[in-house]
């Protein structure tokens, strides 16, 4: 009896591992086709947008209208409103128009919020080559983001926070210009970074 409950648990035990092992394999390899998708998404962007900045003595046209809808450019059928630079973290990302749980297994998704309103959330999975890595941010590291017109917004990080992962308004709150959000690895809270804008 006892020799027949033993072998039983060393089975539940070689099972979990293998089920372990498993998902290990597939987070890895979900991670690197994410890193992949981000790094054409983003080629294909700056070619289909030739992204420069505007000349000097032009006005952008959201500095008369901060409501003004974020332009998009198609990529592959996905739309996107820009580049997403974070230098400390080596990152340079495509940014998407809208989120939605499959699009956050591409590239980073704009969660809510304008860049030109200044009140721009934007969220991605906690991949390494995406937005794994906020949590080493410390304040005053430089990010920018730049719209598929050219036009550049530079930030500055100001706080970083863990919020409950349910914490949807706490998300939303506060007058900060830009935030980054992603889950932890249980995906129980999100590693929320704070920016504000340096250029205004």
């Amino acid at each position: 009896m006892a020799r027949g409950i033993s072998k039983l648990l060393i089975g539940a035990g070689l099972l979990l591992l293998a089920a372990a092992l498993a998902l290990t394999a597939y987070n890895v390899i979900d991670a690197r086709r994410a890193a992949q998708s981000a790094a054409q998404a983003l080629e294909a962007l700056d070619r289909a947008t030739a992204v420069s900045a505007p000349p000097a003595e032009e006005q952008p046209a959201y500095l008369a209208d901060p409501d003004m809808p974020m332009p998009t450019v198609e990529v592959d059928g996905n739309a996107y409103i820009g580049t997403l630079a974070v230098p400390s973290l080596g990152l340079s990302l495509p940014v998407m128009s809208d989120w939605s749980y499959p699009q956050l297994k591409l590239a980073p998704c704009r969660y809510k919020g304008s860049a030109y309103r200044d009140d721009m959330i934007l969220a991605a999975h906690n991949y390494d080559s995406h937005f794994g890595r906020l949590g080493q941010l410390q304040a005053g590291d430089a990010v920018t983001f730049t719209d598929v017109d050219g036009n550049l917004f530079t930030y500055a990080v100001s706080q970083l926070e863990e919020l409950p992962g349910t914490a949807i308004e706490q998300m939303d709150a506060g007058d900060w210009d830009l935030t980054l959000f992603t889950c932890t690895l249980g995906g129980r809270s999100r590693v929320t970074v704070r920016c504000t804008r340096t250029d205004k």
